[in-house]
Formats: structure tokens, C-alpha cells, sequence
């Protein structure tokens, strides 16, 4: 089977101050900006994931009814939508370096579970998770 997942949407209040957000604070890079009349196909990916891309949606037409868009605003400003997470080899360091470029976090780095994670949030209020994979002892 060659199917899969290629793309995962969000959605985002601002298409433009998204964009800004993941590429010049996080480091994805531009994948699809294609524009058709006000609907605009936007997506990003990681550097270092090159098939899977994240989508940048804005709620409205065509997909959304005027009520409904403002409705998944809302939602999204409030952090009611499922976190996304996002891998680093240093939770600490990557904590530090993404700071430094104006990212926000909401939780500071902390060791639980056998890793070490921390939380920030988009500017359109997407909840993300950022956790160090602890590495298993050997015998």
C-alpha cells in the first residue's frame, strides 16, 4: 500500500501571522501557499520531515458557514483543540533557543514520565507539546 498521511491541518486565526510563527520561530519551511479567489491552500513542514506537511488553515468558506467559522476561532484562541508534538533531541536547549526567537511557552521544561517536555502555544492558540525522548538504558 503506498497511501498515507501527507497532510494535517490546524486551524489559524491569521494565514500570514502563521506563517511568520512557523517559519521564522519554529524553522519549517513553506511546502504550498496556492491561493484560489479567498481560500488559501497553506502548508509547512519540518526540515528534518519532509513527506508530512501541516496545514494552515483559515475557518470559512468554502468548507465553513459564518457561524461555524467563528465558532472554531473560538476554539482554537481557547486551546480547546488536540496539542500537537513536536520531537526535539534536547528539550532544554530547544527550550532556550526557541525563546530566544520570541516563542512563548506556557510550560517551562520539566522532567515527568520518563522524558522531559515543555508547552507552548501558537499565535491563533494551538496548543503544542515539546518532548525529549529519554533514551533506554542498556544492559
Amino acid at each position: 500500500m503506498s497511501e498515507g498521511i501527507e497532510v494535517i491541518g490546524i486551524y489559524v486565526r491569521d494565514q500570514d501571522e502563521a506563517l511568520a510563527f512557523y517559519v521564522d520561530r519554529l524553522g519549517f519551511r513553506v511546502q504550498a501557499d496556492v491561493r484560489n479567489g479567498d481560500y488559501r491552500w497553506l502548508t509547512v513542514q519540518h526540515p528534518e520531515q519532509p513527506v508530512l506537511q501541516l496545514g494552515l488553515f483559515r475557518p470559512g468558506p468554502p468548507v465553513h458557514d459564518a457561524a461555524t467559522a467563528d465558532a472554531l476561532h473560538g476554539l482554537v484562541a481557547k486551546g480547546a483543540m488536540p496539542p500537537l508534538v513536536l520531537q526535539v533531541k534536547d528539550c532544554r536547549a530547544a527550550f532556550e533557543a526557541l525563546s530566544a526567537k520570541g516563542v512563548e511557552f506556557v510550560q517551562e521544561p520539566i522532567s515527568r514520565y520518563g522524558q522531559v517536555d515543555a508547552g507552548f502555544r501558537d499565535p491563533s492558540g494551538n496548543g503544542w507539546k515539546m518532548i525529549e525522548r529519554q533514551r533506554k538504558e542498556t544492559a
